[in-house]
């Protein structure tokens, strides 16, 4: 049994297409933030949202837990290591072709968490991944939901700060 992987707790990835699927896709991302109050984003390397920041997260496997989703995907596209702080917000990214047709469609499960350690660089499907602080938060390519998130976890982490 040893180095043997149980069953019980083995995840799948979702191998559905990503583009034009059958059904909404669920996905996880977080709001990590350092001890500055910086948060740490990703550039997209691959649509739907080319070359946009967001945060890092991706699609939950199924049978995985998402809390554990979370931290795999963080670590999967930053290396970072994160403790999940709480459920912060919903986003629901729907994109549609010229005809109408649901192009793509996400349900996207955002936490917001700390920065634990590692050493951060862009990984997986990431082109890009930096520490950014909410007074460049508007210089930056990125969906309004995005920067409504990131400000919703900055001062959740703010005030958490407060009580230190």
């Amino acid at each position: 049994m040893g180095g043997e992987k149980s069953a019980v707790n083995e995840t799948f990835p979702v191998t559905i297409s990503r583009e034009y699927p059958p059904a909404p896709l669920v996905a996880v991302a977080a709001a990590v933030l350092d001890d500055s109050g910086r948060v740490l984003m990703v550039r997209r390397g691959k649509p739907p949202s080319l070359g946009m920041w967001a945060l890092p997260g991706g699609l939950l496997d199924l049978g995985e837990p998402v809390r554990d989703g979370i931290v795999r995907e963080v670590r999967e596209e930053t290396g970072a290591e994160i403790e999940l702080v709480d459920l912060l917000d919903l986003f629901e990214p729907i994109h549609r072709d010229a005809q109408g047709a649901v192009r793509y469609h996400y349900v996207v499960i955002d936490f917001w968490a700390h920065f634990r350690g590692g050493a951060v660089a862009p990984a997986d499907d990431a082109d890009g991944a930096d520490w950014v602080s909410l007074d460049r938060l508007d210089e930056l390519p990125m969906e309004d939901a995005t920067r409504r998130v990131v400000r919703k976890a900055h001062g959740l982490w703010r005030n958490g700060r407060a009580g230190d």
